[in-house]
């Protein structure tokens, strides 16, 4: 059987804890701050840990990142 292939763009945007949750990188930071609050760029910080259910759709993307 040949291999499964990972979605290029899912391996660049997403990693795997060692607990099998999906890391992601904080949307929303990328241009027009000024209209953010303060708040909200500092809770943007970082990154974000996805919920179960975009978690099963990631993980299909990387089939071997598990």
């Amino acid at each position: 059987m040949p291999k499964m292939k990972t979605k290029s763009g899912a391996k660049k945007r997403f990693k795997v804890t060692a607990n099998g949750r999906v890391k992601v990188g904080q949307a929303g930071k990328r241009h027009g701050m000024i209209k953010r609050s303060n708040k909200f760029i500092r809770n943007a910080r970082g990154t974000a840990v996805l919920c179960e259910a975009d978690e099963k759709i990631v993980k299909k993307y990387m089939p071997y990142a598990r």
